[in-house]
């Protein structure tokens, strides 16, 4: 049983591996794809751009990580963080806040739509698709109603408040312009890889996402911990409406429908499970930086906004194929024949003469031991190969034994 146990165990931490390291290499080819083949892609200047571009959708992909590994979802991040910026940029200019108080708002204004979610799904039962929908909708006219239908303009650079912009992004006197609000992105990414895996939220997330009814039954306060993974992603909406102002100063009414899309597709691509139960921030950092390499990346190729429009449509659905391919292998029953059984037997006897040969201190217990573990080696090839080619001719012989029937059955039918 403990063999068994051992080689789970490896196969399970290999097939984590080759998740973490799937989107990193997925980022890696798709920057040199468009470097190569792009118009001026590979440069200082476009790789500023792919970070000022990200910051908005890596905050709220951050918060909506946290949303999906309790297995719901969450469609108003995006008017959310819109909503929370033209707030706070209508009480900056049209009511005379000043800026600190007005950065503040934007905060509380997210975090407020979050909790009302988190109500709405935790306490009220409401289905999250449908509740977060309402209050997509909610936010959308309620940054209309408060702006009166008209955009906020923050602070130019240089002029008086335009402070916060520095922390996104720092401009030189010579005008070269440095990407800081990356430091703060992955800042935020780490404290929120800190809540998941080190501290009691981050454990019953995980826990009402793989199970919520176990999760009840063993203690856990769902209904607190489900909201407050909405409180979460309201809070990083605000900090994303930040951002935003801070890159591009303009914020428009009935903005941000689609947004959210983008951060969904970001912590799917990283390895976030739409079914709940599994998910990595650092993962959906590299999502989300696939999503903005593939917007600067395109119109390098000289493609227009609908071609941009149909790939990324295109990556969201390919990221859902591939968690729905996780789901599956991960929830899959592997049959094993008698060569595979042999195998992983021989597998976990090799292993405990290595973890043998690893505290064996005697020189010539060392040596038996060493040629154990290569006597087992050959053994286990020989034998392996010889099983798999006796099951595989079986396998020709049952199927041309059923191709028989089949055809004696059609001559009598005929």
């Amino acid at each position: 049983m403990a063999t068994n146990d051992n080689i789970d165990l490896q196969e399970k931490k290999s097939g984590i591996n080759m998740q973490k390291l799937l989107a990193p290499l997925a980022l890696v080819i798709i920057y040199a794809f468009f470097a190569i083949f792009g118009r001026n892609f590979f440069s200082f200047t476009t790789l500023v751009n792919i970070l000022d571009s990200s910051y908005y959708i890596g905050f709220i992909a951050i918060g909506v990580t946290f949303v999906i590994i309790t297995g719901g979802i969450d469609l108003s991040l995006g008017t959310v963080m819109m909503a929370s910026a033209i707030i706070g940029g209508t009480a900056y200019k049209t009511w005379g806040w000043p800026m600190w108080l007005s950065l503040l708002l934007i905060l509380f204004v997210g975090t407020a739509f979050g909790l009302l979610n988190g109500i709405l799904i935790s306490k009220l039962k409401l289905p999250p698709f449908i509740a977060t929908l309402g209050t997509q909708l909610i936010s959308l006219g309620t940054g209309s109603i408060v702006s009166n239908v008209r955009s906020a303009t923050f602070p130019a650079r240089g002029a008086a408040d335009s402070w916060f912009k520095s922390i996104f992004k720092f401009i030189t006197e010579g005008n070269s312009s440095f990407p800081t609000g990356a430091i703060v992105l992955f800042f935020t990414a780490f404290i929120a890889y800190i809540i998941l895996t080190k501290t009691k939220m981050g454990r019953y997330i995980f826990a009402i996402g793989s199970n919520k009814d176990a999760a009840r039954l063993s203690g856990v306060d769902v209904d607190k911990w489900e909201m407050m993974a909405y409180v979460i992603a309201g809070f990083t909406a605000g900090v994303g409406g930040i951002s935003f102002a801070a890159v591009y100063t303009t914020v428009m009414p009935a903005q941000g429908a689609g947004f959210e899309l983008y951060a969904i597709a970001g912590a799917v691509i990283g390895g976030t499970s739409l079914s709940g139960g599994a998910g990595s921030v650092f993962g959906t950092m590299i999502g989300v930086y696939i999503m903005s390499v593939l917007r600067s990346g395109l119109p390098s190729m000289n493609l227009q906004s609908q071609y941009q429009t149909f790939f990324t449509g295109v990556v969201v659905i390919g990221a859902v194929l591939l968690d729905i391919y996780r789901t599956q292998k991960a929830t899959e029953v592997k049959m094993l024949t008698p060569a595979d059984q042999f195998h992983e037997k021989m597998l976990g006897t090799l292993e405990r003469l290595k973890q043998d040969l690893a505290n064996e201190k005697d020189p010539k217990k060392r040596s038996d031991i060493q040629d154990a573990i290569k006597k087992g080696k050959r053994e286990m090839n020989v034998t392996f190969k010889k099983m798999k080619k006796e099951e595989k001719a079986e396998h020709a012989r049952l199927e041309l034994q059923e191709k028989e029937f089949a055809m004696t059955m059609q001559d009598k039918q005929s």
